[in-house]
């Protein structure tokens, strides 16, 4: 299964369908088990889902896993309705439980991406933190990274644009993800869009500047490079940051 399949349309169907599944095969056993036992059950079968697909995926197995411990295993059965308080209360702790472990489980494999980055990234980023507190100048850090960037994107280019922020063009995140307009862009499955990308750099929590990448048609870069990726523009904003406070205080 590709990466895209666990993290697209699939792992959509598998956040509706697998609550579902998990509920039918525990029926048999409704009389046997306490509710607060199904609902463990369905928490950890949200976790499953958010892991191996998505946050959306797991938002959707907390919902999905709710809706039907309603419709299976609260009185009256197959009906969406509860009649006792203590099955209401369950059912609300599964849906909160499971969107907030949905969450954790994404953060999680996120921070597994960043701990497994190879050698080769972390090389990229040293050598960004070195140039950035051994050079005089922040053009010659931005000029380094703009050049790492364009490699680990597999771009055609890339430039630095310093001043205020204009126009909306798709934006790379610090969570590696793509946004273009007010949606979510699919890089896993269609790469990088076919126009300029910005990647925001940030000192102090304070936006500097920005890097605009124009993306090569069908490359397609790893989750791994596109966070490496946020790193350098942030080395780099330090940098400038660094040569500011440096001409303050002369």
């Amino acid at each position: 299964m590709t990466r895209y399949a666990t993290r697209g349309p699939v792992a959509m169907i598998a956040g509706i369908a697998v609550p579902l599944a998990v509920c039918a095969v525990l029926l048999p056993w409704r009389a046997h088990l306490s509710n607060t036992n199904v609902a463990l059950i369905l928490v950890v079968a949200v976790v499953a889902v958010a892991v191996l697909g998505s946050r959306t995926a797991g938002a959707l197995a907390a919902v999905s896993s709710a809706v039907w411990f309603d419709f299976f295993y609260t009185q009256p059965y197959q009906r969406f309705s509860i009649s006792k308080s203590a099955d209401i209360t369950t059912a609300v702790l599964l849906l909160v439980v499971g969107l907030v472990v949905s969450q954790l489980a994404v953060h999680a494999r996120r921070m597994q991406v960043i701990a497994i980055t190879d050698a080769g990234y972390l090389a990229r980023i040293h050598d960004a933190a070195q140039l950035a507190q051994s050079s005089t100048s922040p053009d010659v850090v931005i000029a380094r990274v703009s050049q790492q960037l364009t490699e680990l994107l597999q771009a055609r280019d890339c430039r630095f644009e310093y001043g205020s922020l204009i126009g909306h063009p798709p934006r790379l995140e610090q969570d590696g993800g793509v946004q273009v307009g007010r949606r979510a862009w699919d890089v896993d499955r269609l790469g990088l869009p076919d126009e300029e990308v910005e990647l925001r750099s940030f000192a102090s929590g304070r936006y500097v500047g920005r890097f605009m990448i124009r993306p090569t048609p069908g490359a397609v870069p790893s989750l791994q490079a596109r966070l490496t990726a946020v790193t350098l523009a942030d080395q780099a904003g330090s940098a400038l940051d660094s040569a500011e406070h440096s001409h303050h205080t002369r």
